[in-house]
């Protein structure tokens, strides 16, 4: 149960960065510096990119699907560092050559406007679907904090997220970010070790897995039949199947290349070289926290039940064992275990820190998306009808449309539950790769070499083949049909 001291530290927690934030915000003179900075050295750049990658879904999401498939659940952190190596080695120099400040403005210089247009309400989709995930699990993170109910929770945890950027810009994310960096990567690194030897190392994560299996209720609750399967989902790297867990993978890698957020990081950085180190850093120290989390998910497999097995145990006429603990679902692993197993005063700088990873993630993607609305689809209607011009600046712009897509994510994330905060993730980061990653790469290594009614249309059937293959089930993972649909259409 939550104390006083977990609150103070929570609250200690983000008054610091908030106090961050706002120092740095003092610098946001203009729409520039707002969005991308330009000043930045290599542990500023570091930190940015960790608001954003070392969100809600690397820590709560990564514990959670850790909870429900073991190993496997490190895939998210690994990709997204897989994913900040490309960007750094192949893409940050002809990214800050290009001269452009947004993706799809580099993508619409060499395609067209139409294009630019198309490009900008795909990617969009895509970036909004990871806020309503960041909104969702910050919203879960207050409620159980503080016990208010599910929509106040998301309203204040959609306004914190509006609090953190709209004052900052990318430099409050990366100041911020630093302080992140500084709390969570050493509290997640201190968390690993503690539940490690609560575990009684690797030999006592499996022996709880065992353990709470024991039961068939809540083996065949989870589709689980025998000791193999069991250890084939929580010891394997690829537990939900090659093609699931490396399509995952690989939609995490060639999503952070296409996203504008990390783009932004890049050219904040003062030279290339202090924008690839920042990268780098990043790359470094975001498997170690997807790590940690990790096992504190296999941890909390091995002595927690949900409520839905809890339920499932009750109907089949079985009791709880002695020694097993209950969380309300899966996505309460990590913040239950900060609650239940680390010191008061420990646990509530982590559960403050953790707070602010995912209001930080929220607000660097919320950046990203509002940057794309204002200066490619607002910018694209106001050339097209003049009479829609706007009177006021692109900065009040910017800020306005943080606030109403906050606004939407919060009604939808008010209707959403049922999905893995990683899965979410993982369509997300997809989306945005089949929409972009082709039309990027050829305009800034093959230009002049494709049409712009192809790139189009490319765009299009990529899109709509991923979701087409994700609703239809298909074997493997969506983003292979779109990929592969994309590149096939781009080249003829």
């Amino acid at each position: 149960m939550i104390s006083t001291t977990h609150i103070m530290g929570v609250v200690l927690t983000v008054a610091v960065l908030l106090l961050v934030s706002w120092l740095s915000s003092r610098n946001v003179k203009d729409e520039r510096s707002f969005t991308t900075g330009g000043t930045a050295g290599s542990w500023m750049v570091c930190g940015a990119f960790l608001t954003t990658l070392a969100g809600g879904q690397s820590t709560v999401g990564t514990a959670q699907l850790a909870f429900c498939y073991g190993i496997s659940a490190w895939w998210f952190t690994l990709g997204a560092a897989l994913g900040g190596v490309m960007l750094a080695v192949f893409y940050a120099g002809p990214l800050r050559r290009s001269g452009c400040s947004t993706l799809l403005e580099l993508v619409g210089r060499e395609y067209g406007h139409k294009v630019e247009a198309l490009g900008s309400i795909l990617f969009l989709i895509g970036i909004f679907i990871s806020i309503v995930a960041q909104v969702l699990t910050s919203g879960a993170m207050i409620g159980s904090l503080f016990n208010v109910n599910t929509l106040w929770s998301l309203i204040i945890g959609a306004v914190l997220i509006m609090l953190f950027v709209i004052f900052g810009g990318i430099k409050s994310a990366g100041a911020g970010g630093i302080v992140k960096l500084i709390l969570l990567y050493f509290g997640s690194v201190a968390t690993g070790i503690i539940v490690y030897r609560m575990a009684g190392g690797f030999d006592g994560f499996a022996q709880g897995i065992d353990d709470i299996y024991k039961s068939s209720t809540i083996a065949s609750f989870n589709g689980l039949d025998g000791i193999e399967a069991i250890h084939h989902r929580y010891g394997s790297m690829l537990a939900r199947g090659a093609l699931k867990d490396l399509g995952g993978c690989l939609s995490l890698v060639l999503g952070v290349v296409s996203t504008q957020t990390y783009a932004q990081c890049i050219w904040s950085g003062a030279t290339t070289a202090k924008a690839r180190r920042g990268a780098l850093l990043c790359a470094f120290f975001i498997p170690v926290i997807g790590a940690a989390c990790t096992l504190v998910g296999l941890y909390m497999r091995g002595h927690y039940v949900t409520a839905a097995e809890l339920e499932a145990l009750k109907q089949a006429g079985e009791t709880l064992p002695d020694g097993i603990g209950v969380i309300a679902n899966s996505a309460q692993a990590f913040p239950s275990f900060i609650l239940q197993h680390l010191p008061a005063w420990f646990g509530g700088l982590m559960l403050g820190a953790l707070l602010i990873n995912i209001l930080g993630c929220g607000s660097g993607l919320m950046l990203g998306a509002s940057t794309i609305l204002v200066r490619d689809v607002v910018a694209n209607v106001q050339r097209k009808f003049s009479k829609l011009q706007m009177g006021m600046s692109q900065l009040l712009q910017t800020r306005l449309a943080i606030v109403v897509l906050l606004a939407i994510a919060v009604a939808v994330a008010n209707t959403f539950e049922g999905s893995f905060i990683n899965d979410l993730g993982f369509l997300s980061l997809g989306l945005r790769a089949v929409a972009i990653i082709f039309p990027l790469s050829f305009a800034l290594w093959l230009p002049g070499r494709f049409s712009p009614r192809g790139v189009m249309l490319a765009m299009v059937a990529g899109t709509a083949a991923m979701l087409l293959a994700g609703w239809a089930n298909l074997p493997g993972d969506a983003v292979y049909y779109g990929l592969a649909t994309s590149l096939l259409v781009i080249s003829f």
